[in-house]
């Protein structure tokens, strides 16, 4: 990736992968990691649950998974520096950008370990646990962060191709489930995922082989975020961090505000300002 050919061919690979994202509302874009920070970073994560466990945190949450064989990590940000700076990775963030426009909120960041005899949790999309029908527009994405290899056996996650275009729970096919295809991607590959695909955790059936993801979880600037980090995150942290991360993270004191676009309408003469009005 040194020369300039290298270059011009993940340019290419990222345009392809922000096209397909648009179209199919996913897409895989592989080598984000090297072999080596892939391996750190799954390491990392291993710490993590241990500190989560120590100060009280369920790795095991009975109404989302069948048996605790798949591990659950919350409040990764908080956690360990590795997570803040894979949560903004440029790659991620051009990802985000080019679906939720250059004004979002980071809403969530956890991991989900399948680990041998672990089981398929429910059928649903994203957004459809917290938007009302119709979705008709993206309001969310996830970048999934591979720390293994993912295939079918060890509990690749499960979608349905086309359900992106659902507007409403009366398009699921009654035979859904017959429908689902895995996600499969390399470690240190990153899978893309907008809020709108219907998907589940698929079950590991290998006797010794982890499924580990990590999911950054992104919305429009104008959802609620899934963590309120302003309590989550301890202030002497939340004072480390850029001026930029606090916008996303929803930490400023303005919140919601002038979230949607233009405020400049001239609602006496029904018009923006000229200079917008040609921009």
């Amino acid at each position: 990736m040194g020369d300039a050919s290298g270059l011009s061919s993940r340019e290419e690979l990222y345009k392809a992968a922000r096209e397909h994202l648009r179209e199919e509302g996913w897409a895989v874009i592989p080598d984000i990691l090297s072999k080596e920070e892939t391996a750190n970073a799954l390491d990392r994560l291993w710490k993590a649950k241990e500190a989560g466990e120590n100060r009280g945190d369920a790795t095991y949450i009975p109404r989302l998974d069948p048996n605790e064989a798949n591990v659950r990590v919350f409040y990764l940000l908080e956690l360990d520096q590795i997570f803040r700076d894979l949560i903004v990775h440029p790659v991620a963030l051009d990802m985000v950008k080019s679906v939720l426009g250059d004004n979002f909120l980071i809403s969530n960041f956890t991991a989900n370990i399948a680990r041998p005899g672990s089981q398929s949790m429910a059928l649903h999309s994203d957004q459809s646990i917290v938007v009302p029908e119709p979705w008709k527009e993206v309001w969310a994405l996830n970048v999934i962060w591979c720390l293994t290899d993912v295939y079918g056996d060890n509990g690749a996650t499960l979608y349905i191709p086309g359900s992106n275009k659902y507007e409403s729970r009366q398009d699921i096919p009654s035979d859904a489930d017959k429908l689902l295809r895995p996600f499969e991607a390399k470690a240190g590959s990153i899978i893309l995922m907008d809020g709108r695909v219907w998907h589940t955790s698929g079950a590991n059936i290998t006797k010794d082989k982890d499924r580990a993801l990590m999911f950054g979880y992104y919305t429009k600037p104008f959802l609620r975020q899934q963590v309120n980090w302003t309590a989550k995150l301890p202030r002497e942290l939340q004072e480390t961090l850029s001026d930029e991360m606090k916008e996303w993270l929803g930490l400023g004191y303005n919140a919601n505000i002038a979230r949607t676009g233009n405020t400049s309408y001239n609602y006496l003469s029904r018009q923006f300002p000229k200079a917008e009005a040609q921009a």
